[in-house]
């Protein structure tokens, strides 16, 4: 896949990986007791969490809520979760791409040896990005550190209002392929210190989201759940983020914040 930089000061607040699978039964104890055993040098902490199930009925909507196994690291930086129809890598010390490639493995081969499910649905990367800089002059300024195609609408005022905030979101490809943008300027955190996983946590204030989901769909047969599968289309996946990443910064942010020596 070639080498791709690595920032000194990444804007990544937390890394989560889903490949959702065909259906499964519900784990039983003996599983996760195998989960567990296989996990347990690198994720030693045993914490559920919990699956909602929405149901619509002619009477209105009923939800289930039922507790999932989740492993997590003794810092509690990374978190695997094996759910009825998914399984879940969450960090919020990404690295690069390799690592969290290492981690999805871990958690497909042991899921696999443990309770086999039977195919791929969706695989999907996503990265939620919090762009925080020096000394912002309101919104108008991120015009200087975020894409012009993201931010020009700050440009547009009236004679005494000028614009505060704006959301968007773009999907990028197509159905089987792609990344689903949504970004917006935002003030405190887009992922909170205060949750399950624990984060630096820098001074609340303004930032620039740039939330990034990229996926692969399967097209025609369910692929089986085997890492060979899972590991070609991950490597195209998260190549595909990085690259709608580098164009929606800008030259400045590049050189000014994300290669700052620190």
């Amino acid at each position: 896949m070639g080498n791709r930089e690595i920032y000194t000061n990444a804007p990544l607040a937390l890394t989560i990986v889903e490949l959702r699978h065909t259906t499964s039964p519900r784990l039983s104890e003996a599983d996760k007791a195998g989960l567990k055993a296989l996990l347990a040098n690198a994720f030693p902490i045993y914490r559920p969490a919990q699956q909602v199930e929405i149901t619509l009925t002619n009477s209105g909507a009923t939800e289930t809520r039922a507790p999932c196994p989740r492993f997590m690291t003794r810092d509690f930086t990374e978190a695997i979760t094996f759910r009825d129809d998914a399984i879940v890598v969450e960090t919020t010390r990404y690295k690069r791409r390799s690592a969290l490639r290492e981690l999805l493995q871990l958690a497909v081969e042991a899921r696999q040896k443990v309770s086999p499910v039977d195919g791929i649905e969706r695989l999907g990367i996503r990265y939620v990005n919090e762009i925080r800089v020096p000394n912002l002059e309101g919104p108008t300024g991120w015009q200087h550190w975020i894409s012009g195609a993201l931010t020009n609408i700050a440009s547009i005022r009236t004679a005494d209002t000028a614009t505060q905030s704006w959301q968007g979101m773009a999907v990028f490809g197509n159905a089987s392929r792609g990344v689903a943008l949504r970004h917006g300027n935002f003030e405190g955190y887009a992922v909170e210190p205060a949750g399950d996983l624990r984060r630096p946590a820098p001074a609340p204030g303004p930032f620039y989201l740039l939330d990034l989901d990229a996926y692969w769909v399967p097209e025609g047969d369910v692929p089986q759940l085997d890492w060979g599968n899972v590991e070609e289309n991950f490597n195209a996946v998260g190549l595909s983020a990085y690259e709608l990443f580098q164009e929606l910064i800008t030259d400045d942010y590049r050189t000014e914040v994300l290669e700052r020596e620190q």
